[in-house]
């Protein structure tokens, strides 16, 4: 017995919905298969990792780099 699914309809970038439908078809499967695929690597993989850093630390070093952009700048050259 398959799991329940649920319609639902997005809009995505034009060149990423070919590459989806081409990945689709280089292996055989469908679109909506490569998109679960997708869809459940990030919210397991990516969603968990992005909170690694505690919100503290993400904050000091966004105000660190806001305050320090001109010497980042000039180390970028």
């Amino acid at each position: 017995m398959s799991a329940p699914t649920k319609k639902f309809t997005a809009e995505i970038d034009a060149a990423l919905y070919q590459e989806l439908i081409a990945v689709a078809k280089q292996n055989r499967q469908s679109q909506c298969y490569v998109l679960e695929q997708a869809l459940e690597f990030y919210l397991h993989n990516v969603v968990p990792s992005q909170q690694l850093v505690r919100p503290e630390v993400m904050n000091a070093f966004e105000q660190s780099v806001t305050r320090n952009r001109d010497l980042l700048e000039r180390l970028a050259k």
